[in-house]
């Protein structure tokens, strides 16, 4: 693994620093990019690290500049660490002809199918790699670390917290992918990078996970949920699928729905504020 990273950016905000690195990455045998927050408090040591994954279409940069977070990450003293949705320009045929599959869709999953599995390793890129690249580079807490996202970052957040619940300490997401073995886009791309064997299906989608779990997970699980989203409509999030799978396994979940907002990052820059003190409280309990 390199752990060399070459600086794109770097900008003052909120007394800390944005930052955008890339790197190449042995998970996705491809370079790959992230954009970190230094809050001010890195002055004084090792602070806490925050990750979000953002959904279809994205790269680091949607996060960074359209949310609003620096505001309140530099408040509570957390770094924030937002990878790219996917690799890029891997060569793989077809990899930008679907906005939903391939470039800007990795949908955090592992691909076990050709030609995807050759590049497609974001659930061990966010697990695994990206993780030690941030440790040896950064002044974080490793012990210290939570999770959010959003649409496809929130079904990637989702099955990376409740796959690695001693790796993070909570875990939170905006209107996230959370049956994806049930809707279009879960199984267009699971069909695609996982092949037809529905039971490695099972081991990527949030509300299998918490079923076969069987138990509480995490002290608690947050969502919010515009109401005016039209992928509600559309089947493509099923929130409320996930909220019955908790109910029954016995999870706390605190499952907020707000009347008149839909899926964009206005959404999101509304309640990044309450996300990142609901995460600074978890990061900052001493066990």
């Amino acid at each position: 693994m390199s752990l060399t990273l070459t600086t794109l950016s770097q900008s003052t905000c909120f007394g800390g620093q944005q930052e955008v690195y890339s790197h190449h990455s042995e998970a996705c045998n491809s370079t790959m990019r992230f954009a970190v927050y230094q809050p001010p408090q890195v002055e004084g040591g090792p602070v806490p690290v925050l990750y979000f994954l953002s959904g279809l279409t994205c790269t680091e940069a949607n996060f960074i500049t359209k949310a609003g977070a620096q505001r309140y990450a530099a408040e509570a003293g957390l770094m924030l660490v937002v990878p790219d949705t996917s690799p890029r320009e891997t060569g793989i045929p077809g990899e930008d002809e679907d906005w939903d599959l391939g470039s800007g869709a990795g949908f955090y999953v592992n691909a076990t199918v050709d030609p995807w599995r050759s590049h497609y390793q974001m659930y061990r890129y966010v697990v695994e790699e990206l993780p030690q690249v941030i440790t040896v580079n950064f002044p974080v807490r490793s012990d210290r670390q939570s999770i959010f996202g959003h649409s496809m970052g929130g079904h990637g957040a989702l099955i990376c917290a409740l796959k690695n619940p001693e790796q993070y300490r909570s875990v939170s997401v905006f209107a996230p992918i959370a049956a994806p073995m049930q809707c279009p886009w879960g199984q267009k791309v699971f069909t695609a990078y996982l092949g037809t064997n529905q039971t490695q299906w099972q081991t990527y989608d949030a509300t299998e996970l918490i079923k076969a779990a069987g138990k509480q997970v995490f002290p608690d699980i947050l969502i919010d949920q515009g109401a005016a989203d039209p992928f509600l409509e559309q089947n493509q999030l099923l929130p409320e699928q996930f909220a019955a799978a908790c109910t029954a396994v016995g999870q706390p979940l605190t499952f907020r729905t707000h009347p008149s907002y839909d899926h964009g990052y206005y959404f999101i820059a509304t309640f990044v504020g309450e996300h990142i003190r609901y995460h600074a409280k978890a990061l900052n309990f001493e066990p």
